[in-house]
């Protein structure tokens, strides 16, 4: 049966992103005794977009529209980038400025990926979605995804919105500081960003690599 939080997610969540089942066989070392709660959601719907996007829960099995956690998982794609920061995670969801959400020893975390930083929200995956439901405005960014599309348009499949100027660096939530980014190259420029947050001595500047 269902979790009660993880019902009420879904009640609001889009379309399935993959029409296969759902296989998170390999992950267990990773995610533990939530690999089963997880696959629980995906049984039920592998993969989705809720919040009109600005939550994206990955699928389990491949998809046209979305990676699937194996692929978003494979340190040759993005997590390399940040050289150790995300190790022993386990990323299954993401919010629209693509902050990751993550299996990390145990409980659900959020993982800031401008710093590799990691916060607990919640012990278990119902807890999880209880919090999102209660939260969202601020755990998945729906406010400016809200906004940010009825200006420009839906978020095509493989695109988050990231910062020209990186909140870590002083960069305002606003629409102005947005742009609409692949979700790949995102996460691997913050890889970089927060590789040089962390290894910065006291006084250092921070090099931000612009990319034409």
């Amino acid at each position: 049966m269902i979790a009660m939080s993880v019902a009420a997610l879904l009640s609001i969540a889009g379309p399935s992103l993959s029409e296969r089942p759902p296989s998170l066989e390999g992950f267990h070392p990773l995610a533990g005794h939530l690999l089963e709660q997880l696959a629980g959601i995906l049984a039920e719907r592998n993969g989705f977009f809720a919040f009109e996007s600005a939550l994206h829960v990955f699928p389990g099995a491949p998809s046209a529209v979305s990676f699937d956690v194996a692929q978003w998982n494979a340190s040759e794609l993005w997590r390399s980038e940040y050289h150790g920061l995300a190790e022993d995670c386990f990323f299954f969801a993401e919010d629209v400025f693509g902050g990751q959400f993550c299996v990390f020893k145990g409980a659900i975390c959020s993982f800031d990926s401008e710093t590799g930083e990691k916060e607990l929200i919640a012990p278990t995956i119902d807890d999880w979605a209880k919090s999102i439901l209660e939260n969202y405005r601020v755990l998945t960014g729906h406010p400016l995804a809200r906004d940010w599309q009825l200006r420009n348009g839906p978020l095509p499949p493989f695109k988050r919105l990231a910062p020209k100027m990186p909140f870590v660096c002083g960069g305002s939530f606003t629409l102005d500081n947005l742009y609409l980014a692949d979700s790949v190259e995102a996460m691997r420029f913050r890889g970089y960003l927060a590789t040089q947050i962390r290894d910065l001595p006291e006084g250092g500047k921070i090099q931000l690599r612009i990319v034409p």
